[in-house]
């Protein structure tokens, strides 16, 4: 079956699905974007994955194209034109077509809008999970407002083509102090010795994951011991256990940092049970 796109108003077939060379997404990369999970047909946190595409339009200085609603809408028949059943839909917002300036065009300038939805193995990141990722570490050279859930992703690039080479599937970004901000596409986790779980605080430096939001609500419903603040690298060498959350991984265990083992070099039991217990928590619709 060929993949349907949503561009501007039309589904098209994927081959056929295009936009203007002058798209300034583009030309500047001046655009945001959104990835939601898809389970089993239905949409995982569209809520929580709309207020921050709201927060990162708003911090671009750009109206959303279209009603919460009607944008939804657009999502699903998305995913129900694809037949999605599991996997992830896409959603990308530019400033729209106009002649290459870096000031912003006319206010009445049309916006692009680009949705795109594909399926996943289900089976395969399930073994994944069991068999628990390696990641490196790698300088943070992004832009300083990474909150923003941009589609400017070359660092991010960069950094993720590294950590392949090295035969690992995802890079810790680590700042000039030496401690992790977040991974390349997906929020840094470490279990420490004593067994609380940390994650960075959120602020301009690190992207606030809506899988991560939903972890840190599961952990604090089930009362453990918990904070949030940088780590070293350090730090997550000497981890009980490391994983990174993310929409289309939901949570994976860490199992080597830098070539280390981390713990006793499986997934742990942290990890896994969060894994196991996420989906009780997060929303579908």
């Amino acid at each position: 079956m060929s993949r349907i796109a949503y561009v501007n108003g039309r589904y098209l077939p994927l081959s056929h699905a295009a936009v203007s060379i002058e798209d300034r997404g583009y030309q500047f990369a001046d655009g945001v974007y959104e990835v939601c999970e898809v389970r089993a047909g239905r949409l995982v946190d569209e809520r929580r994955h709309m207020a921050r595409l709201d927060r990162s339009l708003r911090e671009i200085h750009l109206a959303r194209p279209m009603s919460a609603k009607a944008l939804s809408a657009v999502l699903h028949e998305t995913v129900r034109r694809n037949r999605v059943y599991d996997g992830i839909v896409y959603l990308q917002i530019t400033r729209g077509v106009a002649r290459r300036d870096f000031a912003f065009p006319p206010a009445d300038t049309p916006v692009s809008v680009v949705v795109t939805a594909r399926g996943s193995d289900r089976a395969r990141l399930e073994q994944l999970a069991a068999d628990g990722i390696a990641v490196i570490t790698v300088p943070d050279s992004r832009w300083r407002r990474v909150d923003i859930k941009s589609v400017a992703l070359l660092p991010n690039v960069l950094a993720k083509q590294a950590a392949r080479e090295q035969g690992a599937r995802e890079a810790w970004l680590v700042d000039e102090a030496g401690r992790v901000t977040e991974g390349a596409s997906s929020n840094a986790w470490i279990v420490s010795r004593d067994g609380k779980l940390i994650t960075r605080s959120l602020g301009n430096d690190i992207l606030a994951g809506v899988t991560r939001s939903v972890v840190v609500d599961v952990v604090k419903a089930q009362g453990l011991a918990f904070e949030e603040r940088a780590f070293s690298v350090e730090e997550a060498y000497a981890a009980r256990e490391a994983f990174v959350t993310s929409a289309s991984q939901i949570v994976l265990p860490v199992v080597r940092i830098d070539g280390r083992p981390i713990g006793n070099g499986a997934p742990g039991l942290i990890a896994t049970a969060l894994r196991r217990d996420y989906h009780r928590h997060a929303e579908l619709s």
